[in-house]
């Protein structure tokens, strides 16, 4: 069973211009974000998935430098871009995080790479019960082309109720262990004040040190002046009207999906 690791990176970022490339205690984000992958899967299988944007190339000398692939893919589709990299390295499943997030969780990385390991009918898997940018996801390659092959919208930066759909895939939702949980803790890299909270992070802990999630929640706890200075930023998300007319696609799209996945999974082609 050949599982990878794949980190969809971008340099569009508007709030903070060129985040992932800013440094982290001696380190640029992406480059801790790898340095994390590189503790759940071997480094031949963590993949860089960025987009064909000239603006992204700096990304690929990111990739060659810590030694892991990358791909170009769709600048706006990042679904696509995921299956475009999976398909090209030949991966069956893929955990994944995108690289504003240099705290996922490894323990629970580790974790779903076991799940597909032991259970190859698992179409998707994600956590809850944890910050935002500490929560981790992994999905079936078959699963991710069936919602390439029926998806609506093109620009799928936020995609998560595409794949969560118990009604047509086998989803398992991993409630994080109660060391985990936190609802105080804002662990993602958007704005300004999130990259300040980040940076007083990693400026405690020594420099090739990969931060226990747990560790750093310890500082936290010991310094709430930290975590409070990310309080008022706003998490973007999928308005109400949105959210409805993904459900009513699949609503109505149902049976017609059913029959598109179920020709994915049994090595068909299909005609969308």
């Amino acid at each position: 069973m050949n599982i990878g690791f794949l980190i969809t990176a971008r340099l569009k970022s508007t709030r903070l211009k060129r985040k992932i490339l800013l440094p982290l205690n001696g380190y640029t984000v992406i480059e801790r974000v790898i340095s994390r992958a590189k503790k759940v899967v071997e480094a031949d299988k963590i993949v860089l998935c960025t987009s064909n944007d000239p603006q992204d190339s700096t990304l690929a000398g990111t990739a060659r430098k810590n030694n892991v692939s990358y791909f170009n893919g769709h600048p706006d589709d990042v679904l696509q871009r995921l299956l475009g990299a999976a398909e090209f390295f030949g991966f069956e499943f893929f955990v994944g995080i995108t690289a504003d997030n240099p705290l996922f969780s490894i323990h629970h990385a580790r974790i779903i790479k076991g799940m597909f390991t032991e259970d190859s009918t698992i179409d998707y898997v994600f956590t809850s019960g944890m910050p935002i940018g500490v929560n981790i996801y992994g999905i079936n390659v078959k699963a991710l082309k069936t919602v390439c092959a029926v998806k609506e919208q093109i620009d799928t930066e936020i995609w998560g109720p595409l794949m969560n759909r118990p009604e047509i895939f086998n989803v398992i939702e991993l409630k994080a262990e109660k060391d985990y949980q936190r609802d105080n803790f804002r662990l993602t890299l958007d704005e300004k004040d999130d990259y300040k909270v980040f940076k007083a992070i990693y400026n405690n802990f020594e420099r090739d040190a990969v931060i226990d999630v747990l560790e750093a929640y310890k500082f936290l706890d010991e310094n709430n002046h930290v975590y409070q200075i990310n309080e008022g930023v706003n998490q973007k998300s999928l308005n109400r009207a949105q959210l409805n007319k993904i459900d009513n696609f699949f609503t109505q799209e149902k049976s017609n999906i059913i029959r598109i996945k179920s020709n994915f999974f049994n090595n068909s082609i299909t005609k969308v």
